[in-house]
């Protein structure tokens, strides 16, 4: 994938029968759903693919334990099912991974063995395993260092998971290998109409400054928590559809469960539940659910949030994580669709997906989560359709693999993630270019060429956030490696060192939302 490439098809094409907007989960995956079934497709992004939301999830592929504790059945049954079809689209980016639930009581092992087996009754074919009872032994033996004061057993069970930004990074490559059009930095101005319906777009390159035009049939909001601001866009006296709320991570050394399972804590103080997940060598603790008025673009985490969290965690360890104990802290903003219900909490407020169409034509997703993201897309793309008076044509995505595709994936190795197009990035004839840049954190030349000339990576952050994960998994050690990054990319984009220290200029100030 090539921004000028794209550019150059975006100037020669005016007409688009589709053009999104949002290069998040909604959006990289209405856009694969969009090609795939013969439409003509723009997809544009205001900052880089999965910058927001979609690059910061516990990066779990669930069903939703919780959500069937809240009696939301229907969103649990949609859930697993798609888990299931996208471990199987997608086994390079997907694993069943098992969670251990630590029992303290003498009722909660039996009462979350029998939730859980409904669970797995809900999964049927798509299953992942089945869920089993645990004595004290064999939950120790799961999870070695769990805290032992009073530990009576324990329940196991199975979900998925996933690398977030790296199954963006692919939907956006599977998008273009069907056909669509995706540009990243290319910020939506306003749209045009005739006779009040919107037939087009105007935006902005904000690389090169160019304002560009489009024609659309249908135009999709699908930009998350910012939904709002595009809906204000088309109707300025529309009320607030999106109640935003931040979910914080923590992350943490692999030695604080030092296991290849997962903990889930079944009881917070503020009534949610909070897991402690093994992740790249490290182990990523989250969440919290705290609502929100200002959607930025970096969310920051809260001192409260990040106390939460230790507290909580640390309750079910046998070593207490402290606040220097974190490598990096990253916040992301959930885009629950508000509810009737003004006065309900954030964790009350359904994770199901909305879509709305104004009455000049705007599609808009609201909510939904990462899980769901193909259904999102095949339901939109059915109201699209009707909406801009397109021909009728079948959904395919249920069977459509992701790109890389690869069942023989060897998740011990580091390129997994990039499954056919590991071999080939490993092959590359670069000086070093297999040689990790750092001891703690798997980054090499070779795969930063490739982020910039095969996934369309235009600056430092692009290639240390979401190309590779090296600033979601040690902030600290990020901040060492950059110099060294930012020379390696200077060489291939062929930028002078003022390219080099403006570029090392505005990722320290990212870095810092990152670092307690």
């Amino acid at each position: 994938m090539n921004r000028n490439t794209s550019l150059e098809r975006i100037n020669k094409n005016q007409e688009w029968d589709l053009a999104i907007i949002g290069g998040g989960a909604s959006g990289l995956g209405i856009a694969v759903d969009a090609a795939n079934r013969g439409f003509k497709t723009i997809l544009l992004e205001k900052n880089d693919f999965a910058k927001g939301t979609s690059s910061r999830s516990t990066k779990l592929v669930h069903g939703g334990v919780r959500y069937l504790q809240n009696g939301d059945i229907s969103l649990v049954i949609e859930a697993l099912r798609e888990r299931g079809i996208m471990r199987k689209n997608a086994p390079h980016l997907v694993r069943d991974l098992s969670f251990v639930i630590p029992s303290y009581d003498w009722w909660s092992s039996p009462f979350y063995g029998l939730g859980l087996k409904v669970y797995d009754m809900m999964s049927g074919k798509l299953g992942l395993g089945p869920s089993t009872l645990l004595d004290k032994e064999e939950t120790l033996n799961y999870i070695p260092n769990v805290n032992k004061k009073g530990l009576r057993g324990g329940v196991i069970y199975h979900d998925g998971q996933f690398d977030d930004a790296r199954m963006a990074i692919s939907l956006m490559l599977t998008a273009n290998q069907e056909g669509a059009t995706l540009l990243n930095y290319a910020d939506v101005l306003s749209f045009t109409k005739e006779k009040d319906i919107i037939n087009g777009l105007k935006f902005r390159d904000q690389l090169s400054g160019n304002q560009i035009h489009i024609n659309a049939k249908v135009v999709v909001n699908a930009t998350g928590v910012f939904s709002d601001r595009l809906i204000a866009l088309d109707q300025p006296n529309a009320k607030p559809m999106i109640r935003p709320s931040q979910g914080v991570h923590i992350v943490l050394d692999k030695e604080f469960i030092k296991s290849s399972h997962a903990i889930m804590v079944p009881h917070t103080t503020d009534g949610r539940v909070l897991f402690a997940v093994p992740w790249n060598e490290y182990v990523i603790v989250g969440t919290t659910d705290t609502p929100i008025d200002d959607t930025l673009e970096e969310p920051i985490a809260l001192e409260e949030e990040v106390k939460f969290i230790l507290d909580n965690a640390g309750a079910y360890m046998t070593k207490k994580p402290l606040r220097s104990d974190v490598k990096s802290v990253f916040a992301g903003l959930r885009p629950l669709a508000a509810s009737e219900n003004k006065k309900a909490s954030t964790k009350e407020i359904s994770r199901h997906h909305k879509i709305t169409v104004s009455t000049s034509g705007l599609v808009s997703i609201l909510g939904g989560k990462w899980t769901t993201y193909r259904k999102i897309a095949e339901d939109t793309l059915n109201t699209v359709q009707m909406v801009g008076g397109l021909s009728e044509r079948k959904c395919n995505t249920e069977t459509l693999p992701i790109f890389g595709f690869d069942p023989s994936t060897d998740w011990s190795q580091p390129l997994h993630h990039y499954g056919t197009e590991a071999k080939k990035i490993q092959a590359l004839e670069i000086k070093d270019g297999n040689k990790s840049l750092s001891d703690k954190l798997y980054i090499t030349k070779n795969q930063i060429y490739w982020g910039i000339k095969e996934e369309m990576a235009t600056n430092l952050e692009d290639i240390l956030a979401r190309r590779t994960r090296c600033l979601f998994l040690d902030a600290y050690e990020t901040e060492k490696i950059a110099p060294k990054v930012a020379e390696t990319m200077a060489k291939i984009l062929k930028k002078n060192q003022n390219w080099i220290d403006q570029e090392l200029k505005e990722f320290k100030f990212i870095i810092k939302n990152y670092q307690l």
